[in-house]
């Protein structure tokens, strides 16, 4: 079988696919259009987000038994035309649910303890502490959307704390000792604290807005290393502004591309993310919540192993 790979990754994905006997080619630079004009020679596709995959460049992988994703997510990918076209699709969502847990908590502790704040203020040699006094996660009620690898890995993480872990998703009974599964309405109604851990669908595009921000009961902190298409960010700063919500931990945002590697398809800087990059009380990094030294490895090492159980 022959695979094409359209994004670089560990070298340790090449390398075993050789050895399980995979011919294997790497063009990292052609367009789409070049990509499309000779899928139809393989039998296989590795790829992370660098373009869609349409119909019709599914409609021109004429011999194309797999398509595997880098990472968690199949957004970019038309799943239902493909899976009818009888492609099998691969995700590693186990490869990086590790990584994404420790960069929630890792941001939560963060935004509690002002420690984004406190740093620039002391690199500018003021020493403010009554202005730092931060807050202890202990006794709060942290509420998940999604219980996938992703939340799941996150409420693992938050077992070494005193709180309560709600759980929302549509599935049932993913519940476990980690998060007790709760509707939507009892998830408002208690939460503390948001984290979202949804794939990016037609049921979560644009699901966190105004109506949804003011449900909530209480004051709440949110929490994003989901994807940035779910919350509308004009409604975010509109919490934030009224205090509806206390503060954010934002690893995606709305205004990136589909391959997520940058953020802005024009030079022109939205209001709303102008409001961010100068809140205190909003902490953001670059899409890398799953973007670790052990992730890069594991996501590489889960893709083989799925193609090797499936193919080989």
């Amino acid at each position: 079988m022959k695979i094409l790979h359209l994004d670089s990754n560990h070298p340790l994905l090449l390398s075993q696919l050789n050895d399980l006997g995979f011919t294997n080619h790497e063009d990292y630079i052609a367009s789409k259009s070049e990509i499309e004009a000779k899928i139809s020679e393989y039998d296989g596709m590795v790829i992370r987000s660098r373009f869609s995959i349409d119909k019709s460049f599914l409609d021109a992988a004429t011999n194309l038994k797999f398509i595997g994703r880098v990472g968690a997510g199949l957004e970019n990918i038309d799943c239902d035309y493909a899976e009818k076209k009888g492609i099998h699709l691969i995700s590693a969502p186990e490869g990086n649910r590790n990584a994404v847990g420790e960069h929630a908590l890792g941001m939560l502790l963060s935004l509690f303890n002002k420690l984004n704040k406190a740093d620039k203020e002391v690199r500018q040699g003021k020493w403010l502490r009554e202005d730092n006094r931060g807050l202890e996660l202990d006794g709060k009620t942290v509420g998940l959307i999604g219980y996938g690898n992703m939340g799941k890995a996150f409420a693992k993480k938050l077992k070494g704390f005193d709180v309560e872990v709600l759980c929302y998703d549509i599935k049932t009974d993913v519940g476990d000792a980690n998060a007790k599964q709760v509707i939507l309405e009892e998830l408002k109604a208690k939460s503390d604290v948001l984290s979202l851990h949804i794939p990016q669908t037609d049921l979560t595009l644009n699901m966190i807005n105004s109506d949804f921000i003011n449900g909530f009961k209480n004051p709440f902190w949110l929490i994003n290393t989901a994807r940035g298409k779910s919350v509308i960010t004009e409604d975010l700063v509109k919490g934030l502004k009224s205090g509806k919500i206390l503060g954010a931990g934002l690893d995606v945002l709305e205004y990136e591309k589909s391959s997520f590697e940058n953020l802005f398809t024009s030079n022109e800087m939205p209001e709303a993310f102008q409001y961010l990059i100068a809140a205190e009380n909003v902490l953001l990094s670059p899409h890398v919540a799953g973007w670790t030294v052990e992730s890069n490895i594991k996501l590489s090492q889960t893709i083989v192993d799925k193609i090797k159980a499936k193919f080989c």
